[in-house]
Formats: structure tokens, sequence, C-alpha cells
């Protein structure tokens, strides 16, 4: 599957630092296109000057509002200072998923170097933070109350594993999904190509599962916008 993998679109040799390549990748342009269009429908449906909202500017402020009220429940409204972070996750996120969709270009989001990498970032930078507020107490959160002190070894290791798999865990749900996902359209577009290709009957009889297929693209646009929801939630929690 073509759309999954990345490929070098032009590169230069520079010599500096031992003769460095600089090589755009698919990924990279894919994903400098994301920041243009986030950027862009931002910028567009920004109702400062009007006094009717526009349709943009009606649902980005409901965006905004469910992504507000995620933030204030999972880390309490003392933390919106990290709201800016993760409104732009979700974005980056969603448009990544919804442009993937359209054929023949490139998810971004299935790709394991930007999921885990998002979700180690994340990680390294939540576990920072917590050493800074928490100092010595953050390693208590290791060691559920009221466990006998024969246990806590054991329990300590267990919930260490449980923390680390934080990380991995929050990249590949991403990825599984998204390949999963567009791997299933790309076999099920496949078999209908060549039944449509066929008899003027057997073309007719095809449009019932390409009403099935219709569905779930839906099904795929809906996915998109349910992981990006959900990835940013995790982050949250």
């Amino acid at each position: 599957l073509e759309q999954f993998e990345v490929t070098k679109l032009f590169g230069i040799s520079a010599p500096v630092l031992g003769n460095l390549d600089l090589v755009l990748t698919n990924l990279g342009l894919y994903s400098f296109f994301i920041l243009l269009v986030v950027v862009g429908i931002h910028y567009y449906g920004n109702n400062e000057y009007n006094l009717i909202p526009s349709k943009w500017s009606i649902s980005l402020e409901s965006f905004f509002a469910s992504l507000i009220s995620m933030v204030r429940d999972q880390i309490g409204s003392h933390n919106e200072i990290y709201f800016p972070f993760i409104y732009s996750l979700f974005f980056f996120i969603l448009f990544g998923n919804l442009i993937s969709n359209v054929p023949y270009s490139f998810a971004v989001t299935s790709s394991g170097v930007v999921t885990l990498g998002l979700s180690f970032t994340i990680f390294i930078g939540v576990t920072i933070l917590a050493l800074s507020i928490h100092k010595i107490k953050f390693f208590s959160f290791f060691i559920p109350n009221g466990t006998p002190l024969a246990l806590v070894p054991l329990l300590v290791l267990i919930e260490l594993i449980s923390y680390f798999a934080r990380s991995v865990s929050l990249g590949v749900r991403l990825f599984a999904n998204i390949v999963a996902g567009h791997t299933l359209l790309k076999i099920l577009s496949t078999y209908l190509y060549e039944l449509f290709s066929g008899s003027l009957i057997i073309a007719i009889i095809t449009l019932i599962p390409f009403s099935i297929f219709l569905a779930l693209i839906g099904l795929e646009l809906a996915v998109s916008l349910i992981q990006a929801f959900v990835f940013t939630l995790l982050v949250c929690s």
C-alpha cells in the first residue's frame, strides 16, 4: 500500500557535519501541508471583525468548547495553561486523519514514527512535569494505598510496566486504527473496481456492496474524528 510508504521526494547533500543529506519526504510535505490547513482554517474562521459568526467560526467554537471542557474535567481548571498544546495536537491529528482519506494521499497518522514519536515525546514531557511538581512524592503513585510491605516490590514493578506501556499503547492505538481502516477500504475498493469492470449485469448488482462501501467511508471519516478525540483525551488523563 503506497499510502503508508514514506518516500523521498528530493534531497541535497550539504557539506556540514560530514556531508549531511537534507531530504524532503512525503511525510514531511504532508505534515507541513496539515499545518497550513489548520492555520488557514483558523485564520478564515476568525470572527473577530464580524457581528454574525460564520459556519467555520461556529464549528471552531464548538470544538473549542468541547476541548476546554475535556481539559477542565481531566486535569482541572488550574492547568488550562496546557490547553493550547492539547488544542493544537487535536487538530493536527484530526486533519492528518481526514486528509489521509483522500485517494492517493499519504496517511501521516499511519506512520509509527509520527504516532509513537508524539506519544513518547508527550510521555517524557508529562513525566518531567510530574517530577518537577511532585518531587519525590511522584514515586508514591507506583505504590497503591494499603499495600503489604512484602508485595511492594512486585506491585511497583507492575505499576512501572503499566506506566511505561502507556506511551506505547497511545501511539499504537492511533496507528493501528488508521492502518486497519484504510487497508480495509483499499481492499474493498480494489474488488469493487474489478466487479464494475465486468459485465453490465454484474456492475448493476455491484451497486449493492458499493452502497455499503460508501457507508464504510462515512464510518472511516467518523473514526478520524473519534481517534483524534480519544488521543487527546488519553493525553489529558
